[in-house]
């Protein structure tokens, strides 16, 4: 992997320019180095650092150059930050983000090639139908009627059951 020493940003070992900033790569030496996760601002910094933390991963936020003078303006988490973690922990950072929904997994590069062949699962939206209102307020009506049948079939053969036991002892 190949990191710019502009915008931390990761790159693929074959590049030799920064797609982002135009700056020259380098190959990362040091485990520790700090690379670019994403971007936030606001409580998703906090919500993005503290699930980081919990599970013992360092991280930093660094604001954007065009943010300073908005920053020294509005108080220090509305500005938008990059959040950098060490390059060691960048794998297990970048499956947490997807976890707690920071990152989209369809809206970013994949890098090294490991991406996966999502073509042959369908999505949610190709599994379910989607239904009218009339339709939805059918399906719920009739689950609430079975639910309340089954409720009632516990309890009555509940009340069965112990009777019968309680017959056996009389």
């Amino acid at each position: 992997m190949k990191l710019c020493t502009k915008c931390k940003h990761l790159h693929n070992d074959e590049d030799t320019v920064c797609s982002n900033c135009n700056a020259p790569l380098e190959s990362i030496t040091d485990e520790n180095t700090p690379v670019y996760l994403l971007s936030a601002e606001g409580f998703e910094i906090e919500r993005v650092k503290t699930a980081l933390e919990d599970n013992s991963i360092p991280c930093d936020s660094v604001i954007k150059d065009k943010q300073l003078k908005k920053q020294e303006l509005l108080n220090k988490n509305s500005a938008e930050s990059d959040i950098l973690v060490p390059y060691a922990a960048y794998e297990k950072a970048y499956d947490i983000c997807i976890g707690i929904g920071a990152i989209k997994e369809g809206n970013t590069q994949i890098l090294d090639g490991e991406a996966e062949e999502n073509n042959s699962e369908p999505t949610l939206d190709e599994k379910f139908e989607k239904m009218s209102g009339v339709k939805r307020t059918t399906v719920r009506v009739l689950s609430a009627i079975a639910f309340l049948a089954l409720v009632a079939l516990a309890v009555y053969g509940t009340d069965a059951i112990t009777g019968f036991i309680k017959g056996l002892f009389s």
